[in-house]
Parts: C-alpha cells; structure tokens; sequence
C-alpha cells in the first residue's frame, strides 16, 4: 500500500532540538564510499587478555570448588551475601508468585507474546523421517531433543523478560525436558517481570547467579547447578567471553555483537516512523548501529531533521546520540536495487524494507537476520510479540548464520540399516574407495558383507 508523502520537514509537537546530531552521510557512489563503509560496519568484540584472564580464573575455581565459589563470587561481584546456595535458587512458587505480583497489563502482553511466539515456533519443529530402498536398505533421520539446557539472562535494571521467552519457548517447543535459567539479581534487585515470563516459558529451574561463573556453572554443573547440553541468551563481555571458553564442552547459540538496524526506504514513509525505528536500536547502547538507506535526498534531510527534533524525548538519549554519531549513517543510494547490494554486503541484524511492494525486494535480499516487511512493521515488534525469535545474527553473520529457533535444540542422527543385498552392493563401492584410501581394515569390514 503506498502512502502520500508527508510535507518536507514534517514537524510536530516535541522537545526542542539541542546540539544538532552528527550522524555521518554518505552518498553509494562517492569514490571513497566502500573505505568509509568498511569503517562504519568495522567491530572488533574480542576480548583483551585481562578479561580473558580473569575468566579463565573464574572457569577454573567453579569447577574446583563447585557451589563454594558461586556463593563466593555472588558476593563479591552481585553484593548479595548468602550462607549457602539455597539462599540462591528460585523454586516454581517463586516464579509463579511473580507471575501474580505483575500488573494484569503486564501480564496480559507478556500471555500474548509467549503465545504468538510458541505458535511460530511450532512450525519450525522437525520430525524424524526415512525411505526404503528397492533392494530394502532403510535410511534416514532421528530428530531428538536436546536433554537440558542453560539460559542465560542478564538481571539487575538491565533485565529482558522478551529474551526469556525467546530462548525458553523455542528449547521447550522442541522438546527439552530440562531448561536451567541462571539470572543475577545484584544487591537482591529481583525483577518480577522476568520471572513471570519464566513462569509462562515453562523454565524448571531458576538460580540467581551471574557473569562468568554463572556459565562455568552450567558448562560443568555443581553440586546444586546441573550440567547442561548447551548454553543460550545474551551477557557482558564476561560471559560472551565465558561462553567462548566453554564451547566444545557445551553448545552455545553465538557470540553476540552490537544490535543492529538497517532500513531501506523508498521516501514514502513518514519521516518521524523511520527515525523512531533508527532510536529503537541505538538506544540500546552506545555501540548499536542503526543506518538508513534510500535514493531520495530529501528525505534523508527529512529523517536528518526528525532525528534531531525527536531525539530530546528518549529516556536513553545519551547514549543514542553516541551510538548514531560513531556508528549511524544516512546513505544516499541510486535506487532500491543499489540499497538491496548494500544490504547484502552489510548483512545487517534486523532490515526494514519500508517501501510500496517490499515483495519486490525480497527476492534481491540473501542476507538479513530478520526482515520486516512494509511501512507498518516496525523491528519493535519483532522484539517483543510478533513471533519470530529476536535472537539473530550480529555483525555481519547473516551472511552465514540464521535466528535462533527450535532447530537449535534439537540433534539430528543418521539412521542406516543395510538389508543382505544392499550391504553387498554397498560393500563393493565401499571396498574401492577404502583401499584407494589405503585403510585397509575399512575395505575388508566392508568386503565380508559382499555375497559371493
């Protein structure tokens, strides 16, 4: 549907602008556009060797020392002080408590978007499967859930209630029988509304450590955290920096980088909706980058003076004016089919395709996180209710990486039963291609199924 658009520059009723943001813009076809791309898009979220120092300290006295050093740690780093590790876990009355305490608003939409998301991820469940060869050779398929797994949740004023459902419905859609939730509550700051969407996730357990130790906990269990199969949702620098060293002993969803927004528009939206859905990203921390491609000038100026008209009404606006003006970008493009190789080229986390027939472009577009489909889409719903999940690829990930879903809790094996004259068959080829190999053992295992 197109819309009419809005008069040139569309101001309404807000804070007056204050210094004039400094939001880099750039025209595709500049001589020295793929160097001052390349910079923009650059991020390095290795960690320094003190952090990995400390974290491999951390990993070690978890796992030499068990609970003992989680109350330890607890204390020294949460200022929470308890005589044992049962003055750290939450039981199913606490999470339902929780549950009751809320606002009926609250939850109301927490209900709705735990729905919305189980609804969507029920259609990403696989089922096993096989087929039956003509000489009776079965091949195929088991699909099996994984056994138990661990979900991460950052806690304090920083807390993410949408990010326990989006971890914990996926992992229970495909079957885990066992979700470990580990969330800090520093100086006994507990936040209701995660619990409560732990309570509709259907999470069994809930132990309120944090950082590093938190994840070496549930990479090699304790005498109170059980071991888990794979370790899931977002944390500081610690514990992206924890996750990495524990992977090979448990999964891990992936090493997150900076949120991310890229929208491609045709000129036809209202100004004020695009800059709002640049905010919604850069508000998130100053290293969030949130850049807007389209082939109208003037409403890159359109958005530009929203921008800078809007920005004074952000709670956040600190740290959005830091994020838009070392990472943010207005890019002039010839046309969408430009912004659509620049897309690809970014890989970004979340794209708006905030256009007439985004249809259109979809089929131009290989890679993208999330793609949000029209003029009345915003990434704001997809974070929160819309139902797919909101854990993507950063960083230009996409290119290879996909959402986080019910794929990601699940194994998959292979089934190979070999009737008498399929194995005979089989052992033949098998038989050549060993000893051109030079594994002999391989050939003959093979060879003995061959019918004389």
């Amino acid at each position: 549907m197109s819309l009419t658009r809005p008069p040139f520059p569309c101001f309404r009723e807000g804070i007056p602008m204050s210094t004039p943001l400094k939001i880099a813009r750039l025209n595709a076809n500049q001589s020295d556009f793929a160097e001052h791309l390349d910079a923009l898009l650059a991020w390095e979220g290795v960690s320094d060797k003190a952090v990995n120092d400390r974290v491999e300290e951390i990993i070690a006295a978890v796992r030499a020392n068990g609970d003992a050093a989680l109350v330890e740690y607890t204390e020294r780093f949460d200022g929470l002080s308890v005589d044992s590790m049962a003055g750290l876990i939450l039981d199913r009355a606490r999470l339902e408590l929780a549950l009751e305490r809320i606002t009926p608003e609250q939850r109301e939409a927490l209900s709705v978007a735990a729905e919305r998301v189980r609804s969507y991820h029920e259609h990403q469940r696989q089922d096993s499967w096989r087929y039956t060869e003509a000489d009776g050779t079965v091949l195929g398929q088991q699909i099996t859930p994984l056994d138990r797994v661990g979900l991460y949740v950052p806690g304090g004023k920083a807390s993410y209630p949408s990010s326990v459902l989006m971890n914990a419905i996926p992992a229970k859609v495909a079957g885990v029988p066992e979700v470990v939730m580990v969330v800090p509550t520093p100086r006994g700051e507990i936040n209701e509304l995660v619990l409560a969407a732990a309570c509709l996730a259907g999470v069994d357990h809930v132990f309120t450590i944090g950082g590093a130790q938190a994840v070496a906990a549930l990479a090699y269990g304790t005498e109170s955290v059980p071991q888990v199969d794979k370790i899931v949702g977002p944390g500081n620098i610690y514990v992206a920096t924890a996750k990495r060293a524990v992977f090979g002993q448990v999964g891990i969803d992936m090493i997150a980088g900076p949120s991310e927004i890229l929208v491609v528009c045709d000129g036809q939206t209202d100004p004020d909706w695009i800059a709002m859905d640049l905010f919604s990203q850069a508000e998130h921390d100053e290293d969030a980058q949130s850049i807007l491609l389209s082939p109208d000038a003037a409403f890159l100026d359109a958005v530009e003076a929203s921008l800078n008209r809007l920005i004074g009404d952000l709670e956040r606006d600190a740290i959005v004016r830091v994020s838009l003006e070392t990472r943010g970008a207005l890019i002039k493009v010839d046309d969408l089919e430009q912004a659509c190789v620049l897309t690809n080229r970014i890989a970004p986390e979340h794209l708006e395709l905030s256009v007439a027939d985004p249809e259109a472009l979809l089929p131009q577009v290989r890679h993208a996180g999330a793609i949000f489909m029209g003029r009345y889409t915003p990434e704001a719903l997809g974070d929160y209710c819309a139902g797919p999940n909101h854990v993507l690829p950063t960083s230009g990930t996409a290119r290879f990486s996909s959402p986080l879903g019910v794929y990601d809790f699940q194994k998959r094996s292979s089934l190979i039963f070999c009737s008498p004259d399929g194995a005979s068959e089989l052992g033949k080829t098998a038989s050549v291609l060993a000893r051109g190999e030079s594994l002999t053992a391989h050939a003959r295992s093979a060879e003995y199924r061959i019918k004389p």
